[in-house]
């Protein structure tokens, strides 16, 4: 391809970003500038995608880290059709599809949301290996490369250890990463912060190493190349580039390499915006214009696109002629279809603790979901993810035949990593850790509730009963937390998290059919480390009556007439209600015991099914082990949650039940004090 044709559209993407940015008034163009060479290089010779048919499963993915650089992906997605002019006008305004940063929406080619940094590239490591898990499944002919773009803030992030380390070890030559060094991040120099050889650091991890000149397409193009021809080793392509290239003052001096392009429109960095689009071949009055020869070539390389589209989706269909079976297997796991499920097949122990009772689950979906990959943050035998683990193998480097992955001690890498496997398509992806940890997955919870993603989340040691271990192992804040994404609606108005703490075993089972599921959103499981006693069943059918639990909150003991009294509450405290509400019942009182494992389930329901379940002005008194708040939603101004507003203390879990008032005597205490008003 001609270089000086590509010389120019990368011209062309450059004056498109800082235009971007100069019309909104703000953004961040020197970066966007500064990639151009490398990201018009990848779309035009390198990533395989069909402009036509922007969701192809068997396509290459390109994921940008750096959210803020969102003005190349759009400029570069417009050559290709995917944004009208207008719409890059449109930047960063109400209701436009070119957001500050980009937010996933595969049909104009934006493969993730991106913002926080060090999270966009784990989700190209996630993808990469849901990659080699279905080839291992259904054969390399729909192999692909999963691209991605760093900068120099991504790689300071600290995810970055956890995902340059597993991405080594499990030897991913399937991915490309473009570190974009320009030496400049948003407030000073880089040499300001780090001194670190970023090169020693990736190559100690087991990455293919190459550094090269960012603005030089010949000398990406080799690096390209030899990435693309790595069969051991993912690749990291350390690319000097140029903050800001091709900005210049009114006088026409130099003003690339300054901090100030990083986070602000030219004008008002230092640079002359109308100088600067001159000198890079454009027309100052009409910056959004095409540059001479642009469209004519885009044109050349899309229908080249399409071809090359064409041969692989051939080769697909020669290969589902032959394989019919697995071609509709594939199709199914891709389109998210399940097979038939029937959960109540699952035999669980009686008064097990809910993580084991997730664990008696997970063993039996591995034998029922050829799709599904768990992790966990080097607990498996703890958080009983490895009840999937002893049905199947972990990942190893060049052995994708099992489902497991050992994320290792890095809570927030396995998070992006479950994410960019949802992303990918055609996996259901669960990863575990214990439940105050969850505080180094939320930035990985969040993006993916924002992308409405299907994750599962495996919390295990949900409370202060972690006992012995002490506070900084013992949940309290933790499900509060959570329970604010719960109440916090995603784009398509839906809770954004389905987050489920289950009473008993069968709860636990129920909680993860409810899981398995919910395509349009992630699932926390909040599991208990304790054995809890299976709640009481009127009709002898436990598990038929814990599928209630699907309504987020239910009865589950009931008494004749209007209640003296409602208890409330989610997870272990329900078993112990149950024993306050005898001790109750005995002086004559009518109880009623409600399960919530889930309010922002509960309140989808119909109003006149919650006010069945919980009406107005019937005293109730709720228990949570974690901060009262959790179930003041449910309870209102009718009365009273008893919780912990402290952290805990180290000490076994039954002495800690009595000392901070956890039993069926406190539970009659408490209720009593509300009774009397």
């Amino acid at each position: 391809m001609n270089d000086q044709a590509l010389k120019t559209a990368a011209n062309q993407i450059r004056i498109l970003s800082a235009a971007m940015v100069e019309q909104a008034k703000s953004g961040h163009p020197g970066g966007a500038m500064g990639g151009a060479e490398f990201i018009n290089l990848l779309y035009a010779e390198y990533l395989n995608f069909d402009p036509a048919d922007p969701s192809w499963f068997e396509r290459d993915r390109f994921f940008l880290d750096p959210g803020h650089m969102s003005p190349m992906l759009y400029s570069t997605l417009s050559l290709y059709g995917f944004y009208t002019k207008d719409e890059l006008k449109n930047f960063r305004q109400w209701g436009s599809p070119t957001p500050g940063h980009p937010e996933v929406d595969v049909m104009r080619g934006v493969e993730n949301t991106s913002g926080p940094l060090g999270q966009g590239h784990v989700f190209a490591i996630g993808s990469a290996i849901a990659d080699k898990f279905l080839q291992a499944r259904f054969g390399d002919w729909m192999a692909h490369t999963h691209y991605t773009f760093i900068s120099d803030g991504g790689v300071q992030e600290e995810i970055s250890q956890g995902a340059g380390r597993l991405a080594g070890k499990l030897a991913l030559d399937n991915l490309v990463m473009f570190y974009d060094s320009n030496d400049i991040q948003l407030s000073t120099v880089t040499a300001d912060v780090t001194g670190e050889d970023t090169a020693a650091k990736y190559k100690a991890w087991g990455w293919n190493v190459l550094e090269v000149d960012g603005a030089d397409t010949a000398a990406l193009r080799g690096a390209l190349a030899a990435a693309n021809a790595e069969k051991s080793k993912p690749t990291i392509i350390i690319g000097k580039t140029i903050m800001g290239q091709g900005a210049v003052t009114a006088e026409g001096s130099s003003f690339e390499k300054m901090v100030s392009t990083h986070g602000q429109p030219l004008s008002a960095a230092g640079a002359d915006f109308a100088a600067t689009i001159s000198n890079l071949g454009g027309n100052p009055d009409e910056p959004f214009a095409d540059l001479p020869g642009v469209a004519d070539l885009m044109a050349g390389i899309i229908e080249e696109k399409k071809k090359n589209a064409a041969v692989k989706k051939a080769q697909k269909a020669e290969w589902a002629a032959a394989n019919a079976a697995d071609a509709s297997k594939l199709a199914d796991w891709v389109v998210g279809k399940l097979p038939e499920l029937d959960f109540s097949e699952i035999e669980q122990k009686g008064g097990a603790a809910t993580r084991a009772a997730s664990a008696t689950v997970l063993n039996w979906l591995a034998g029922k979901l050829g799709n599904m990959i768990v992790s966990s943050a080097d607990l498996s035998n703890s958080d009983k993810t490895d009840g999937f683990l002893k049905a199947t193998k972990a990942f190893a480097p060049g052995d994708f035949e099992g489902a497991f992955l050992q994320a290792g001690v890095a809570e927030l890498t396995m998070g992006a990593v479950l994410t960019g496997l949802s992303l990918h398509g055609g996996i259901i992806p669960a990863g575990g850790t214990f439940f105050v940890f969850s505080d180094y997955m939320k930035p990985a919870a969040r993006i993916a509730a924002l992308m409405e993603k299907q994750v599962i989340y495996i919390w295990t040691h949900d409370a202060f009963r972690v006992g012995e271990d002490g506070p900084t192992h013992q949940p309290v804040e933790q499900e509060a937390q959570i329970r604010l994404l719960e109440k916090l609606k995603n784009h398509s108005g839906k809770p954004s998290i389905l987050a489920l703490r289950p009473a008993d075993a069968a709860e636990t089972t129920v909680a993860w059919k409810l899981a398995i599921e919910n395509k349009d959103t992630p699932t926390a499981l909040i599991l208990s480390r304790q054995n809890i006693a299976d709640l009481p069943a009127a009709s002898g059918d436990r598990y038929g009556e814990a599928l209630q639990a699907a309504k987020g909150a239910y009865i589950v003991e009931d008494c004749d007439g209007t209640p003296d009294i409602i208890f409330v509450a989610s997870g272990s405290e329900v078993s112990t209600m149950v024993g306050g509400a005898a001790l109750l019942r005995d002086k004559g009182k009518k109880v009623r015991i409600v399960s919530a494992p889930s309010e922002g389930l509960f309140r989808t329901q119909d109003p006149s099914y919650q006010a069945s379940v919980l009406p107005a002005g019937v005293p109730k008194l709720g228990f949570s082990a974690g901060l009262p708040v959790t179930l003041e939603g449910l309870v209102g101004a009718d009365g009273f949650v008893f919780g912990l507003d402290h952290f805990g203390h180290s000490a076994p879990a039954s002495i800690l039940d009595e000392k901070l008032g956890f039993t069926s005597k406190n539970v009659l205490a408490q209720a009593e004090k509300v009774l009397a008003g």
